[in-house]
């Protein structure tokens, strides 16, 4: 008997399983899904409480939102503040993290500690400094600007990443490289930084889109160099509903792209980091 109830409590446990990643994952899609829905929807459907789900769609929303409210200027905005952001935040971050996984020295912990700490900070807090200063050096209202602040909101998280990342591959590679006549930095880029490619591969999606979707500071800082979504929060939020669908969905779709195609990385990255 006993026997025959361990089978049965197992089945019980995979159901509840089951069913807890069925609601997590219905929870996670339905605004997506009605994001999409309604971004496409035309505008008489949209409005009329009978339908709960419009049945006609059109791309109409989307021609208005690119053209008439030159959301187009706010991609290209942010797709050079994203590439920027991750090219400033690898070229300060990893070798960071590198030294970090690396070398022992007094205070390590105590680094990795303060890298956490500048995230305790609200945006609100540190916006309005931010604009003095970056209006005394001169970039304020500039695509690099605002690369810069998306920097230091990413920097840590890359620190501390490309350091977990870089603990888990063995010394020993990086020396046997040495012994055979590679410098230090010869061993890194030919032998460790090979290794690593996946894991840095995925945080730098995970920057780009931290970057992409961050709106509070592209909002105080700039004026004309806008992302998308400050474009979006200054431009499409006065405008009727069926807009604010539709950029939202914009605004989804490459951060779901990016996911999908590195999904397997990210996966192995979050894994390497919680060892």
């Amino acid at each position: 008997m006993e026997k025959q109830r361990i089978p049965i409590i197992l089945k019980i446990k995979q159901m509840v399983t089951i069913i807890i990643a069925g609601l997590i994952v219905i929870w996670f899609l339905t605004p997506l899904v009605l994001i999409t829905i309604s971004a496409f929807a035309l505008p008489e459907d949209y409005y009329q409480i009978e339908k709960v789900i419009p049945t006609h769609f059109t791309i109409n929303q989307f021609k208005a939102l690119f053209f008439e409210l030159e959301a187009w200027k706010a991609i290209l905005t942010s797709i050079k503040v994203a590439g920027l952001t991750m090219l400033l935040s690898f070229v300060i971050g990893l070798p960071a993290g590198y030294a970090l996984s690396r070398y022992i020295f007094p205070g390590k912990n105590f680094l990795k500690l303060l890298c956490l700490a500048t995230r305790m900070f609200p945006l609100m807090v540190l916006a309005i400094p931010l604009l003095i200063i970056f209006m005394k050096i001169g970039v304020s209202d500039t695509i690099w600007g605002v690369a810069l602040a998306h920097t230091a909101m990413v920097l840590p998280m890359i620190i501390l990443i490309s350091s977990s990342i870089l603990s888990s591959i063995s010394v020993d590679y990086e020396e046997a490289a040495m012994i055979f006549g590679l410098s230090r930095i010869q061993a890194f880029f030919r032998i460790t930084l090979q290794l690593a490619l996946p894991g840095l591969a995925a945080s730098a999606i995970f920057a780009f889109i931290i970057s992409w979707n961050e709106v509070f500071v592209a909002t105080i800082l700039t004026l004309t160099n806008r992302t998308l979504p400050a474009h979006i929060l200054s431009t499409a939020m006065a405008s009727p509903d069926y807009y604010k669908f539709t950029a939202g969905f914009i605004m989804a779709i490459p951060a779901m792209v990016f996911i999908f195609f590195v999904r397997k990385h990210l996966v192995t990255m979050w894994g390497i980091s919680l060892k």
